[in-house]
């Protein structure tokens, strides 16, 4: 706060606030890197300068699948309406080829034997009608097909083969963007923050995956790869280098049971990227941990897969996952409000490969936790035995309160007896 004028000199407190700027470090924040994967499991990725835009109309069924839905619905609904005007165009030509629009033929309809192409089509608008009929066979009734033009009988055919071949396209699209595999992917869920402890004697990389519907993933299998930036020796730059590290799983055929939330792990050894890594290296690091969950569904059999990634910022060094499945009145109950929570642990700080060559480390690491174990225990009963005595001082002051003390009356003959004697 600068001071008040006339107190204290200005030129006082500019230095004063000049030299208090040069204490304080200027610590420059390092630039986050653009995750490859969101949390989400959406591919952070923007194809550009696309040049050969016919590949996608070449596949068009997966075009319109992968669409969004608006851009679906009015895309069909645009197809319905030109069908339903091209063919009205077609009815109203072959109607006026016919003859059917003169007026005089109406007059003469009546009193000879004058057959129409189609009844009641003596206009643009009634043709856009009929052709509405013959393509979703509604069939009023009034408007109706004669056996007088060949022509017509042609383009009846043609628009029926349209009609079904629209249809067609319409509801497979429909069923296969209703029934896309990431659909099932919403409800299988991965921990926010990953965890690196020790397990089995071993620095291990942990996080949690879970599912939240009773239909299960069949052959459920999960891959971890790490994406980062790196340089060959020939001094090639390539941006996104994908190496994948195993998953520790006491299975052989690699497959996960994935009927409660299972807690992955991966050892960190000579063969995994964090090897060299360390507690202090690791907010230091520009890497992503992407993990992928694949499997079929149980109910549709269509191949799922879940992803999501994990950050340097998102790995909590010395925590353990809390438990969650209890065996409740013969049922094992799942409490997903503890899905996430971690606990603080005795870890080494060191990178696994200083662990594998001195030991001692870890046992170092674990005495010294046991003995803060011990003088928390300590210091808790220390803290239970003085709030007892406390409280039961505090008790006896408050039944001496409330004693009523003893009065003794003496009369005048006692205590002339007491004197005599």
């Amino acid at each position: 706060m600068l001071a008040r004028k006339s107190i204290i000199p200005e030129e006082y407190v500019l230095a004063r606030i000049a030299a208090e700027n040069l204490r304080k470090p200027r610590i420059r924040d390092r630039p986050r890197k653009a995750r490859f994967i969101a949390k989400n499991g959406a591919c952070n990725l923007a194809h550009k300068n696309i040049r050969e835009q016919g590949r996608f109309l070449q596949d068009i069924f997966t075009t319109l699948v992968d669409l969004k839905w608006r851009h679906t619905l009015v895309i069909f609904t645009m197809s319905f309406l030109c069908s339903w005007l091209l063919f009205a165009m077609m009815w109203w030509l072959v109607a006026f080829a016919h003859g059917d629009m003169d007026p005089s033929t109406e007059s003469t309809t009546n009193s000879t034997k004058w057959t129409p192409c189609v009844t009641c089509v003596r206009s643009f608008t009634s043709a856009f009608l009929f052709s509405i009929e013959v393509q979703v066979t509604i069939g009023f009734g009034g408007r109706m097909m004669t056996e007088e033009c060949p022509l017509a009988i042609t383009v009846l055919i043609l628009q029926n083969i349209v009609g079904l071949i629209i249809n067609a396209v319409m509801l497979g699209c429909i069923f296969m963007k209703t029934a896309q595999a990431h659909r099932r992917a919403e409800t299988l869920i991965f921990s926010r923050q990953a965890v690196i402890a020790v397990r089995n004697g071993k620095l291990c990389f942990m996080f949690r995956v879970g599912d939240l519907r009773k239909s299960m993933i069949i052959s459920a299998s999960v891959r971890i790869q790490v994406v980062r930036k790196t340089t060959t020796p020939e001094g090639e730059v390539i941006p996104i280098h994908q190496v994948d590290i195993p998953v520790d799983n006491p299975i052989e055929s690699n497959n996960i049971f994935l009927v409660a939330p299972l807690i992955i792990c991966h050892v960190i050894d000579k063969r995994s990227p964090l090897y060299d890594i360390s507690a202090a290296d690791l907010a230091l690091q520009d890497l992503e941990l992407i993990v992928i969950l694949e499997g079929v569904v149980e109910t549709t059999g269509i191949t799922t897969q879940a992803r999501t990634s994990y950050i340097a910022e998102e790995i909590l060094w010395g925590h353990r996952f809390v438990p969650i499945v209890t065996e409740e009145e013969g049922v094992y109950a799942v409490d997903y409000s503890k899905f996430g929570n971690t606990v603080k642990v005795a870890a080494p700080r060191c990178s696994a490969r200083e662990l594998d060559e001195k030991p001692s480390i870890l046992i170092q690491t674990l005495q010294k936790s046991e003995l803060s174990h011990q003088n928390s225990l300590r210091k808790r009963n220390s803290m239970r035995r003085n709030n007892s005595i406390r409280r039961s001082n505090s008790m006896r002051r408050t039944n001496s309160s409330l004693i009523v003390p003893k009065v003794q009356f003496i009369t005048p003959e006692g205590s002339q007896s007491a004197s005599e004697t």
